[in-house]
């Protein structure tokens, strides 16, 4: 296997020390420069509406922010939550951010609306909609939008999301589930992995993926990658500490209940019930947690079983030192420069 690719996962999400959303996406810029320089391969913004934790409602505003800070990085959404949108304005949106960036941009495409139902009603105006299931046409719509290539007797299949099929950016498949690499082997398409959402079939689905994958237009070989949220510091304490208000947050978002953006101090003296603590242990799986020697070991152990070439780090620190500075050490850990 070639050397592991890391990159980076963005949701714009407020901490203890934003206090306005523009510091927030201030920060996110601060640290995909910050990527940039240290050879990460790559850094996404998420799609999440109706939320009082993130900024990144629409990460093709970010993409095309960030893309103009960096030199190097490749920059894209992880992912467009497709049924959101129309199939022709995502492809004319990523033909415009390809010919600005030319060979940096990247499109990850979701089924999912990244979102509750009334507010996924806000975003197609339609129950209908809603109740159907429209993604495979939508799908096979981007694709032939993009590549100037919809067939004969489409009903679009005059209409070109650009004056060149060139602007083609580099489409990512999306899944925490079977159902999304269905779509990856059935059009050729690289494919990303939420272990962040259900680590405990990823083995098996990226797997199945290397192993049924066939040449595409698209991608002559198979292309995988692993998301997993991710702390890392000096030492197993202090990479503990900095995953806590994350840990708590995913505990009792799995048993129903919430805390927005809980604080360390809230994190460090929460009081978890039996309940509350079987389900931390379970979600555990989900993390990746430790110095620099023992994340860059785990991940080695991840790549090995999933086949994955890349393995995205869901960012979810609520410190910007403490960010930054795990950004550092894994970057010198695996020698990304």
């Amino acid at each position: 296997m070639s050397k592991l690719k890391l990159s980076i996962l963005d949701l714009a999400k407020f901490t203890e020390e934003t206090k306005t959303p523009s510091e927030v996406l201030q920060q996110s810029t601060e640290i995909a420069q910050l990527a940039d320089k240290l050879g990460y391969t790559r850094y996404w913004f998420a799609e999440h509406h109706n939320t009082s934790m993130v900024m990144s409602m629409f990460p093709e505003i970010m993409v095309a922010h960030v893309a103009s800070q960096t030199q190097r990085i490749r920059v894209g959404a992880g992912g467009v939550m497709l049924p959101n949108h129309s199939a022709f304005n995502v492809a004319e949106r990523f033909a415009m951010l390809e010919a600005l960036h030319p060979g940096r941009i990247d499109l990850g495409i979701g089924r999912a609306p990244g979102t509750d139902g009334r507010t996924a009603f806000a975003l197609r105006r339609s129950w209908d909609v809603i109740k159907q299931d429209v993604f495979p046409d939508q799908l096979t719509d981007l694709l032939g939008f993009l590549g100037h290539n919809l067939p004969e007797k489409h009903p679009f299949a005059n209409i070109k999301a650009s004056p060149d099929p060139s602007l083609m950016p580099e489409i990512h498949m999306l899944g925490s589930s079977t159902g999304g690499v269905e779509f990856a082997l059935e059009k050729g398409l690289p494919f990303v992995f939420a272990a962040q959402i259900n680590a405990d079939i990823a083995i098996p689905v990226l797997k199945m993926y290397r192993q049924r994958f066939k040449p595409s237009v698209y991608l002559q070989e198979p292309k995988s990658m692993l998301s997993i949220m991710v702390f890392t510091a000096e030492t197993d304490e202090e990479a503990y500490y900095q995953a806590a208000p994350a840990i708590l947050h995913w505990t009792l978002l799995t048993t129903g209940k919430t805390i927005v953006n809980p604080t360390f101090e809230e994190a460090l003296s929460y009081k978890y019930s039996l309940q509350e603590e079987a389900v931390k242990q379970n979600i555990m799986r989900r993390f990746v947690i430790g110095t620099p020697d023992k994340v860059a070991e785990k991940f080695s152990l991840w790549a090995k079983e999933t086949m994955v070439d890349e393995i995205i780090i869901f960012d979810l620190y609520s410190q910007l030192e403490g960010r930054r500075k795990g950004y550092e050490l894994l970057a010198k850990e695996l020698s990304l420069n």
